[in-house]
């Protein structure tokens, strides 16, 4: 559903030039959170660190009452508990998840929205049915061309009041490669509130925009799906009244894991001199990272990362590593990732007015200690 009320929110817009994150952004970032980055340690990321980004409110949801429907241009429409999705034989997938606004705090001029820095990610297993499995049970007609998918959570956007809804074209969701999934299960465990209990989408190597929560209607249609999120968020534009390219899959990223302790307030690290051992994490949506390159120098040099793991894990993230003789001083240190496809991260992020896409190399500053010092 999509009804316009009076615009209590006004159309997307840029902060100004001395403009400060606004209480209403505060408020969307205690309601939102990213994950720690010191959690890149982990393979698999814990669902409270998980980063949460939530449109609406988070839906008081039951299992035993909860049912999904399947219907439109099929040939039989479903009606399905969650023992019946259950029922189905089990696939689990390791995925990251990305938020398609990561970063987007430090464009200028700044997008007012969601004010997120880098920490917008996570990786979980996340197990369920197959899509194409009930899509083939359902038998899709025809002439059906997306395939649209309806949450519980509502509200209202830039003055339309909304069920949140996104679609996948049907090649996409009817296809194994990669295999979109009918969730219930996040590391073993049921899905918690905040990550869509009691069922989710979940759609390997896209943006987190498509991996719909709370997911209670799943809908073919022979007619491409116009909806607020679909055609009006959630596109890559240079003025608000472009029509802009649909944000898809995940730009390649890599990002450290924060070395030595910090700072309270800047998050500076601090590090003693000698070998530090550098690492973290580096994953794409658009083919598998084949390389990570660091730089302690602000991006003027850089030095190829070990590459750990992959195998098997497509859709996951990849650790990486590597040794760096630190010396006294203030330095800066970036990560950058490319895939198979040959895309890399930039040293310069092309700027878009929703701040989607935003994979600008990762810069951290960091303190050695001079030992002479005593400090």
């Amino acid at each position: 559903m999509g009804h316009r009320l009076d615009d209590v929110s006004g159309p997307a817009r840029l902060a100004g030039p001395e403009e400060g994150v606004s209480q209403e952004e505060l408020a969307l970032a205690a309601r939102n959170h990213g994950m720690p980055l010191e959690a890149l340690r982990y393979d698999v990321t814990p669902p409270g660190l998980h980063y949460v980004l939530t449109h609406y409110d988070i839906p008081y949801t039951a299992s035993s009452s909860w049912q999904l429907t399947l219907g439109g241009r099929v040939r039989r429409s479903l009606l399905l508990a969650i023992a019946d999705l259950k029922a189905y034989p089990a696939v689990t997938q390791r995925v990251t998840l990305e938020c398609a606004g990561n970063g987007r705090a430090l464009l200028t001029p700044r997008p007012v929205s969601q004010p997120w820095l880098v920490e917008a990610v996570g990786t979980a297993e996340w197990t369920g049915v197959p899509l194409r499995m009930l899509l083939a049970e359902a038998g899709v007609e025809p002439g059906a061309v997306d395939v649209v998918f309806t949450g519980a959570d509502h509200g209202v956007e830039r003055g339309v009041e909304q069920d949140y809804q996104r679609a996948l074209p049907l090649d996409v969701a009817m296809g194994g490669e990669p295999e979109v999934l009918v969730a219930y299960g996040m590391n073993g465990a049921p899905l918690p509130p905040q990550h869509g209990h009691p069922v989710r989408l979940v759609v390997p190597g896209w943006y987190g925009m498509a991996h719909v929560k709370w997911l209670c209607d799943i809908t073919v249609s022979d007619t491409p799906f116009t909806g607020f999120q679909q055609a009006v968020a959630y596109r890559l534009r240079q003025g608000a009244g472009d029509e802009g390219e649909p944000v898809t899959r995940i730009a390649p990223r890599a990002l450290l894991i924060p070395p030595g302790f910090p700072d309270f307030m800047s998050r500076t690290r601090v590090v003693r001199p000698g070998t530090v051992a550098l690492e973290g994490r580096a994953w794409s949506g658009h083919a598998p990272v084949t390389g990570v390159e660091v730089s302690w120098d602000a991006g003027r040099s850089w030095s190829a990362a070990h590459l750990d793991g992959g195998s098997g894990l497509r859709w996951a993230w990849r650790p990486w590593h590597l040794d760096w003789t630190a010396t006294p001083g203030h330095h800066v240190l970036s990560a950058r990732a490319t895939d198979a496809e040959g895309h890399t991260q930039p040293l310069e992020q092309p700027w878009n007015r929703g701040g989607f896409v935003n994979n600008l190399v990762q810069r951290v500053p960091v303190l050695c200690l001079d030992p002479d010092d005593g400090t």
